[in-house]
This record gives structure tokens, sequence and C-alpha cells, in this order.
């Protein structure tokens, strides 16, 4: 029994070692492979050559060629509307009844308050009855002049006698006609109670509330109607680019569109496209003297009433034609602080270089390079960021660039 127990730690103390000698034999293996020849026991690739370069960047490209290209301008512009009347009050009385929905369309003759009528009928009545009286008083008048003219001839009465008679008759004649006309006037005074509307439209607000006293002499101010559909948009333009334009199509240098009108593209406050095109109306013959630019009014459908009055928008007006132009993306050309357009053009290379450019009109998304290109360069287009000049690139057609390749620095090929 004792010496089982003696004999416990003696082999436990054996383990010990075996272990720590396996422990130690490992650590000497690994040392010795991170110490040898590549590909002896170390990492692999630890301390192997380097790897091989990082593939060209791709980028997006488009090739330029002189084609006919339409001009276009972009101008600033306010939505107006195509008619608008204002509603005033044309009878004097207290407000009784509106008979409209605010912000609805209205149609023309709509009736759209009530005034309260009672004076106004009143003296509709009063006038009525003047007249009946004058009628009756040019009756009595006419026969008094008839039977003095018959008497005249036999000496019954007096010559100045008749002519009094025949005074008085056309003096009653013309007592009934002021009469009639008095009527008249009251007739159209008691029709102003009802208010209707003078143009088809929408209305807004109502300016007044039943119960407010309306003033024809004050002209009360009762609602606004404005026609939304078609609609106006006023543009303005520097003189100066008129008379640019002006001097090009005398020139030469570009061709006047043919056609009716111009057409414009809106662009909404948010920066989309209206669905609907319009045309130019006209330009305006004077240029105001504060801003020193010129108006010119444009015409837009307006089914859904999108368009409001008062509204900021933006128009793309085409403008001219010119042949043989060159033009390159908006979105390839960067400017310098000091307003200096450039593009980054790829060569036969495939390296990037850094062309300066001078830009004119724009055609649609593009600008029209006035010099710099001639047709035929390569333009990047997509990729501009990763990208900078003497860097060697993998040129791709534009909209088909792997947005999932891994970006090169730009500076690895200098």
């Amino acid at each position: 029994m004792t010496s089982q127990l003696l004999l416990r730690p003696l082999g436990l103390v054996l383990s010990l070692g075996l272990l720590l000698g396996a422990l130690t034999g490992c650590n000497r293996s690994g040392t010795a492979g991170a110490g040898g020849p590549p590909g002896a026991g170390g990492p692999p690739g630890a301390g192997g050559p380097s790897g091989a370069a990082p593939a060209p960047t791709e980028v997006g490209i488009v090739t330029l060629a002189a084609e006919t290209s339409t001009l276009t301008t972009e101008l600033p512009g306010r939505v107006n509307a195509v008619r608008m009347a204002e509603v005033h009050a044309r009878a004097t009385g207290i407000l009784l009844h509106r008979r409209f929905e605010e912000g609805a369309e209205v149609q023309a003759d709509q009736l759209l308050f009530e005034i309260d009528p009672a004076p106004l009928q009143a003296s509709y009545d009063s006038a009525k009855a003047v007249l009946a009286k004058a009628e009756a008083t040019l009756e009595q008048t006419q026969a008094d002049a008839q039977r003095a003219g018959i008497l005249v001839k036999v000496n019954g009465v007096s010559q100045s006698t008749y002519e009094i008679a025949k005074a008085t008759a056309l003096q009653g004649a013309a007592d009934v006609l002021a009469a009639k006309a008095a009527l008249e006037t009251a007739s159209l005074n008691l029709g102003y109670t009802k208010v209707t509307a003078p143009i088809a439209g929408r209305i807004g607000r109502a300016l007044v509330t039943e119960g407010a006293l309306a003033s024809a002499t004050e002209a009360t101010k009762l609602a606004v109607i404005q026609q939304l559909d078609p609609i106006y948009v006023d543009f303005t333009q520097s003189s100066l680019e008129q008379l640019k334009l002006r001097r090009a199509l005398e020139s030469g240098k570009l061709q006047g569109l043919a056609g009716a009108g111009v057409k414009i593209t809106l662009l909404l406050e948010d920066g989309s496209v209206y669905n609907q095109p319009g045309k130019l109306v006209f330009t305006d013959i004077s240029v105001d003297e504060n801003t020193g630019s010129v108006t010119l009014r444009g015409e837009f459908p307006n089914p859904d009433r999108l368009l409001l009055p008062g509204q900021y928008v933006r128009g793309r007006l085409e403008t001219a034609m010119q042949a043989q132009a060159v033009t390159v993306p908006q979105r390839a050309v960067a400017r310098d602080a000091n307003g200096q357009a450039s593009v980054l053009l790829v060569n036969a290379q495939n390296q990037v270089e850094r062309q300066e450019i001078q830009t004119g009109a724009t055609a649609g998304d593009r600008w029209v390079v006035n010099s710099g290109l001639v047709g035929g360069e390569r333009v990047i287009v997509e990729g501009l960021q990763k990208v900078r000049p003497g860097a060697t690139v993998k040129p791709v057609p534009f909209g088909f660039v792997n947005t999932n390749a891994p970006a090169v620095a730009a500076s690895a090929t200098h």
C-alpha cells in the first residue's frame, strides 16, 4: 500500500516531463521553418516575390463625332395663368350667401355670391312706377295735342295753344324715355346682387364672408378666378444672348429652326421634367431697363393642374441648328477655380490625358465644343474620380463599366 502511494507522484512527474519535451520540439520545428527557405514549413507566400501588378481601372468612354445638333438654352421662368379675373361687387349690400366651393372649377356665368336684393328691389319697383306714370301722362298730352290740332284748323284754339300742347306731348315722350332708362338701371343694379363668374377656371378662396358689407363704390374684391389649362410660362433671357444668336444666324454659323413654334422642355422645382412639351408663343418687343432682359412666353398644356401661377420653373428652349458640331456630355466636363473647362481623354496607349476646351451652347444634356476637340477623341464619362492624367486605364463603352471591380490607385502608373 505504501509503495503504491510512492509510485503515483513519480508517474506524475514523468508525464509532465514528457509533455514539456514535446512542446519544446514543436517550438524548435516552427522556428526552423520560419528561418528556412520559402515553402519549407513557413506560411505560404511569406517572404516570397511581390504579387502581380493590379489590373488597369475600367472607365466608361464615349467617342466624339461631329454631327448636326439642335442647340438649346436654359432659362428661368414663372408660371402665369392664361386668363385671370378678379370678381368684384357691383352692387352695395350685405352678402347673404356663397354659392361655390373654394378651390373648385367654375363655369362662366356660374352663380358665386348673393347680395341682399331688398333695397335694390325697392328702387326697381319705384322706377317701374315712375315709368307707368310717365306713360300715362304721355297718353294724355298726346290726346290734348291731337285735339288742339283739330281745333286750330277751325280757329277753335289759338296757334300758341296748339304749339304748347304739342310741346307738352313731346316732353311727355321724353319723360317716358327717361323713366325707361331709370328702370333699366334699377334692373341692372338688382341683377348685380347675383354675382356670377366672368370666365371659366379655378376659383380661389372667398375674400369676404357672409354678413360682410359689399360696396359697389369701393368695388369690394370677392374672389379670383384663373384659367389654368393651357397655362403660360414667362421666361427671361439676356438681351446680349439674343443679340449673339441673331448675329450667328445672320452669319450662317447657325441655322434657324423650321416649323410653327420653338419647342420648350420644362424643368420643375424638384429637377424633374414636365411631361407636356410646350411651344414659344411670342417674344416681347422691349428690354427691361432694370435687368437688361427680354421676356419670352411659352404655352403648355396643364390638364392635371400641376403647374400653378407663381411657380418657379426652368425651360430648355430650342434656339437653332448647328451643322458639324462636336458635343460632349456635360457630366464629362470639369471646371477649375477660374472657370476653365476640361475633359479627360484616353489616348491610343490607353493613357489618360487632360484636354482644355471652350464650351458654347447646349444641345440637350451635352455641351457644344467651340475649341479643343475636333471629333474622334475618346472622352471619359464614367470613373473620372478614379483616374488622373498619366494613368493607364481600360476603356469600355459608357454604361458597361464593372462597378464591382476594385478601384486602382490613380497614381499607381506615375
